[in-house]
């Protein structure tokens, strides 16, 4: 399979991190989405929401949105529980992941990495919905290891994908020791290095 996606985005990455530890193997096409690249006719194409990432399937079949892709790459593995019900609490948090996480975080961090603003032009709004939801996953994680039923699964990898990269968009995580001990364990389980400054506010 083809993966077109921007390894800055944490969206895209989610499929990279699902791909690498199932041991799937695919093809990276970088797209630059500072450069309109996913407004080409050729990429609309395969993606007419015009974002990324997007999958290409050997039989020319695409799929867009990260959560979707993971899920579908999951399939059948360690990732995705078998019990219905634990399944569905894995899309609970995908889903809340991309409305109540990824908008405030990832967005206040793309007008840094990408759009280069400084952190005194972040919206305070903003901020404060992002907060709210680290806050969250601080209490969630009280009491466990993993997101869902003590497993490491991809609510996990799609929760990590902007959290530990949150302090790029000047979130602390210092004050939130078990956000900070939970992405220590995913980085472990995915052999990842350690996100540089991700314990502590750049």
């Amino acid at each position: 399979m083809r993966v077109y996606a921007d390894l800055r985005s944490g969206n895209c990455l989610k499929v990279k991190y699902t791909a690498d530890y199932l041991g799937l193997a695919y093809e990276w096409v970088d797209v630059d989405i500072t450069r309109d690249e996913t407004r080409t006719p050729e990429f609309l194409r395969r993606a007419p929401m015009g974002q990324v990432p997007v999958v290409e399937f050997e039989d020319g079949r695409c799929l867009s949105q990260s959560n979707a892709i993971i899920r579908y790459l999951a399939r059948g593995s360690r990732l995705l529980p078998q019990d219905p019900f634990l399944a569905a609490k894995v899309d609970e948090l995908l889903f809340w992941e991309q409305y109540s996480h990824e908008p405030y975080i990832a967005t206040t961090r793309y007008h840094i990495v990408y759009l280069g603003r400084g952190l005194d032009q972040r919206e305070t709004w903003r901020v404060e919905r992002g907060e709210k939801a680290l806050d969250f996953m601080e209490t969630w994680l009280k009491d466990r290891f993993w997101f869902v039923a003590e497993i490491f699964t991809i609510a996990d990898i799609a929760l990590l994908a902007y959290t530990r990269l949150a302090h790029e968009g000047g979130f602390d995580l210092t004050k939130r020791p078990r956000i900070r001990d939970w992405i220590i364990r995913c980085e472990r389980r995915l052999g990842m290095a350690p996100a540089s400054g991700a314990l502590s506010i750049t």
